[in-house]
């Protein structure tokens, strides 16, 4: 943890569809790389609907996977603190975005659809209630402005 307790993130955006040119909406290359030190760089679009590239991660599925994995990486935490062995952890998320009619929109809600298998039965109920923990201390739930839905399905080996 920093001294303070704040974090400062880095990023660098840079446009790689300017070679296509700039002539209309329809015709613009959306195609560009994130990147941050010493970590992979990322090549994205927008989302097809805007005319992005289909094959390419977009703003949208990155914020819906954000929210997936600051909960799961909140939940483990919780579990761990818990003395809960979590032997899986998987995640169907979902995002709705409605666009408002005047070139914008926003996300009305995500739903999260964790399924956890962990080592102790007696565990059940308590690895059940830790996801609404989770959900209280997730750093990315915390910052949006829409619901975040968690239906967690959690089982014992």
């Amino acid at each position: 943890m920093s001294a303070n307790g704040r974090h400062d993130y880095r990023i660098e955006l840079r446009w790689t569809g300017a070679a296509g040119g700039f002539r209309s909406y329809e015709d613009f290359d959306r195609t560009h790389r994130i990147a941050a030190p010493g970590k992979p760089s990322l090549t994205t679009s927008s989302d097809p609907a805007f005319l992005g590239v289909p094959e390419l991660w977009n703003p949208e599925d990155m914020l819906v996977a954000a929210l997936s994995s600051c909960h799961m990486l909140s939940y483990l935490a919780c579990c761990a603190r818990a003395r809960i062995e979590v032997l899986d952890y998987s995640d169907e998320a979902r995002g709705t975005m409605v666009e408002d009619g005047k070139g914008g929109g926003r996300f009305t809600e995500v739903v999260l659809e964790p399924r956890v298998v962990i080592a102790d039965a007696v565990r059940l109920d308590h690895a059940r209630r830790l996801h609404g923990t989770a959900h209280r201390v997730c750093f990315i739930a915390n910052s949006v402005n829409f619901d975040v839905i968690h239906n967690p399905e959690v089982v014992a080996r």
